[in-house]
């Protein structure tokens, strides 16, 4: 039996983040995963976490606080912004006993891009490594998010390889890499050392699971074979109210 995460991102949020909790563990997941939390009292989610006895998985370094930001990492003109929301999200990911944070690069081009990427990866690392957690990078495909500097999977292994830190870790999204060059089962098994969580949703929709192109009901099961023993986080946009939603969840039960 695969173990599934709710990304309350996408579910259940009609409501507060601590009652989305109460409603993945009424469902049936066995963990949970979020986008930005800030506004939510850290004490107050992490009763809700221990009241459900469900890990959180990750969170999201701030998008930043411009219109059209997705994210510091790779601005090289905004270093201080981005160190501030990578300070920001391993403080509060420490409080509610997340075991990711995935740091969002931005939209950004260039070799001082990846410089301010790569220094700034350096800096959640060291506190990964000070909080006993991990940090993630996600290639994100360039229909929904154009000009995000990671754009692909083959530049994020690069990264993860040249920085050579223990701490760091790609985020695995089925949809954004099936979208961007598919081939999943073969580009999980060759870099399986590298990735440290895995993301899913129906393509090209990102609505539930059992819809689309990719077979989850096979892929899943196989990454599983080769290795991977983390959650899968569904994180995918409901078509309706996400109880209604969530038949897809018998194809792993």
């Amino acid at each position: 039996m695969l173990r599934l995460s709710a990304n309350l991102g996408f579910l259940w949020t009609d409501r507060p983040l601590p009652d989305a909790i109460r409603a993945a563990a009424r469902a049936g997941f066995d963990a949970v995963e979020c986008h930005w939390p800030y506004e939510t009292d850290a004490a107050e989610l992490r009763h809700a976490l221990t009241e459900t006895n469900l890990p959180m998985i990750s969170l999201n370094t701030s998008r930043g606080s411009r219109p059209d930001d997705f994210g510091l990492a790779a601005l090289p003109d905004r270093m201080d912004e981005a160190r501030a929301a990578i300070d920001e999200a391993f403080a509060y990911g420490s409080a509610i006993g997340a075991a990711f944070v995935h740091v969002l690069a931005g939209r950004a081009e260039g070799p001082e891009a990846a410089e301010a990427f790569e220094a700034n990866l350096g800096h959640a690392c060291d506190l990964a490594a000070e909080k006993a957690m991990t940090v993630l990078i996600e290639p994100l495909n360039p229909r929904d998010a154009p000009g995000y500097f990671l754009g692909d999977f083959a530049t994020a292994v690069a990264i993860v390889r040249k920085i050579g830190r223990p701490q760091l870790k790609i985020l695995f999204d089925c949809y954004h890499l099936q979208i961007t060059g598919g081939d999943l089962i073969c580009r999980f098994a060759d870099n399986r050392e590298l990735i440290g969580h895995v993301q899913f949703a129906g393509v090209p929709g990102r609505d539930e699971p059992d819809r689309g192109e990719v077979a989850y009901e096979r892929l899943l099961p196989n990454l599983a074979g080769l290795g991977y023993a983390g959650c899968f986080g569904a994180e995918y946009r409901p078509d309706g109210a996400t109880e209604a939603s969530l038949s897809w969840m018998k194809m792993f039960r």
